[in-house]
């Protein structure tokens, strides 16, 4: 053998050697994202999801596509309580505090989801007697006051008046 040879068949090995360690890295880079798009997978085909299955497996895909590639952080950690926060200052001042402890209250039931057409977050606000307020609905109005008309209601007709009878023709 000439040492040219030798020398092609170094570099060759050299070569090889070098990809398998980054092909071994990369794959054990890329195995969270395997299993978690193993996971989408099992659920796209058992029906666990909101959407059809073509668009469940096509999903799961791009999503393993963007984690091999690294870019499936959002970048949001730790910023999801700031931006409620900044929801809340854009609320009239008198409702800025119940905002803040809807949203950060252990006390919150949330249901629902964006996919069926919205969250609801309910929180029950305890307030202090002998707190001025609005009487509740269906509560008694101080004697002789009759409650305002609803807005945009008709106001009925007097007493003692008949509608006249339609016209036939």
């Amino acid at each position: 053998m000439s040492k040219i040879r030798i020398q092609r068949w170094c570099g060759a090995l050299a070569l090889g050697a070098g990809s398998l360690m980054a092909f071994g890295a990369h794959a054990a880079g890329t195995g969270s994202g395997q299993s978690q798009y193993q996971m989408d997978v099992q659920r796209c085909n058992s029906g666990d999801t909101s959407q059809d299955r073509a668009t469940c497996l096509r999903e799961a895909g791009a999503a393993r596509q963007e984690s091999q590639r690294n870019r499936l952080d959002d970048k949001q950690e730790g910023r999801y309580q700031d931006n409620a926060m900044m929801r809340c200052k854009n609320l009239p001042a008198s409702q800025q505090q119940d905002c803040i402890t809807q949203m950060t209250s252990g006390n919150t039931t949330t249901r629902g989801s964006v996919g069926g057409g919205g969250v609801l977050r309910e929180t029950v606000i305890q307030v202090p007697a002998g707190t001025p307020g609005r009487p509740m609905p269906g509560s008694q109005m101080p004697s002789g006051q009759m409650p305002g008309a609803a807005p945009g209601g008709l106001q009925p007709p007097p007493a003692g008046t008949v509608a006249p009878p339609p016209v036939m023709r």
